[in-house]
């Protein structure tokens, strides 16, 4: 089915289907860039798909460097030395390969090899956009994974140890100039990995689409992004190489992001402070604290919920809107359950007695002012304790 190359910009220019890393040499040289710097993680490094982006580089004589110590939840200290090996390499762009973690080590490192300052100064909330003095070197996203949609974002999201809490950095800057989907490059995905990221695309469709931001054609994006995960996800987590689901999910996942200029919602400010302070990935974070924030959003978010449940049940017909709203949220915990991802914060090393201290953090955490329902720290308390 993907056999065929198709290439589209929503505005990153997107190649996609099963072999298209090797148009990566012709990527670079339409972006001008003749010695890129690859970031990975070291489990990639030896894995599959960074062989398959280091035969397309060698076969198009391209000349590159290698920064391959990004944290599962990427750090400050990660940033700072891929800058330091971008500098001393005389690169000229990067190359994000892997999932959303080297895609926004990538996304910050162009910053940070060409400004002064800590990445804290370009924070978002402290009015850091206006601080970037771009544009950046070009950047080119290769996901390895199909969940944070970071390939065709604007924003990088990197814990401060020092801060003890995520920084995120936003700015049309960052966005990629490139993105490379290629299907094959995720069959190796382990399921509980494919699961989880699975569901930070849903979280992201979902938490878009209840957005109180006027923008319809994000809603648009964020309906078919919902209905791809639901056909797509279960089947690429129990067959790793079901190319169908594979590319699929790929799809849904940049779909997310696309949707999500509109912002999130609770959820994210839920999950931010558990990958950081208990290492959590990400898209497990959103699953285990999702099905609590639907249940507090039902009332504002009725309407959604109902779009949502149909859906599933895969009919345009629809019985009583405020059924069909609970019914999602049961679809939803089975829709989980049926990934096999465990549900409860307890059975993931978080102790019930840091909810407190987790709820400060998350209420800090700028997502949760976009919730369809205003949320009090305390809300976010009982949000975790209902999680728990």
């Amino acid at each position: 089915m993907f056999d065929a190359i198709t290439t589209f910009s929503f505005p990153t220019r997107i190649v996609f289907g099963v072999g298209a890393t090797r148009q990566l040499p012709a990527c670079l040289e339409e972006d001008g860039v003749h010695r890129p710097l690859v970031v990975t993680d070291p489990g990639l490094r030896a894995a599959p798909p960074f062989k398959a982006v280091e035969s397309a580089l060698q076969e198009g004589g391209i000349q590159y460097e290698v920064f391959d110590a990004v944290h599962p939840n990427p750090i400050e200290e990660d940033v700072v030395h891929a800058a330091e090996s971008y500098r001393a390499a005389g690169c000229d762009g990067v190359i994000g390969l892997g999932g959303g973690s080297a895609i926004d080590v990538a996304k910050a490192t162009v910053v940070m090899a060409r400004q002064e300052g800590t990445l804290a100064d370009f924070e978002a909330q402290a009015g850091g956009m206006d601080r970037m003095t771009g544009p950046y070197d070009p950047i080119i996203a290769i996901p390895t994974t199909a969940g944070t949609g970071s390939e065709v974002g604007r924003s990088s999201v990197i814990t401060s140890h020092k801060l003890r809490r995520k920084i995120i950095i936003f700015s049309p800057w960052l966005m990629p100039k490139r993105a490379i989907l290629d299907p094959q490059l995720t069959v190796s995905l382990p399921p509980f990995l494919t699961a989880a990221t699975g569901m930070d695309a849903f979280t992201h469709c979902l938490e878009s689409l209840t957005c109180p931001v006027f923008h319809p054609l994000c809603d648009a994006i964020a309906i078919h992004g919902l209905e791809m995960v639901i056909r797509y996800l279960e089947r690429a987590t129990r067959d790793g190489r079901d190319i169908e689901a594979r590319g699929n999910m790929l799809v849904a996942a940049s779909m997310g992001a696309i949707a999500f200029q509109k912002d999130l919602g609770a959820t994210h400010s839920l999950a931010h402070p558990l990958s950081t302070e208990f290492a959590l990935h990400h898209g497990l974070a959103n699953a285990l604290c999702l099905p609590a924030v639907m249940k507090f959003n039902l009332e504002m978010a009725a309407p959604h919920y109902a779009r949502l449940a149909r859906l599933y049940s895969d009919s345009s017909a629809s019985g009583p809107q405020d059924r069909d709203a609970a019914d999602a949220i049961n679809m939803v915990e089975v829709m989980i359950d049926r990934l096999g991802i465990k549900r409860g914060l307890r059975n993931h090393g978080v102790p019930r007695e840091s909810l407190e201290g987790l709820s400060e953090s998350a209420f800090a955490d700028s997502c949760h002012k976009t919730n369809i329902r205003p949320c009090t720290q305390d809300d976010l308390l009982r949000l975790y304790q209902e999680s728990w």
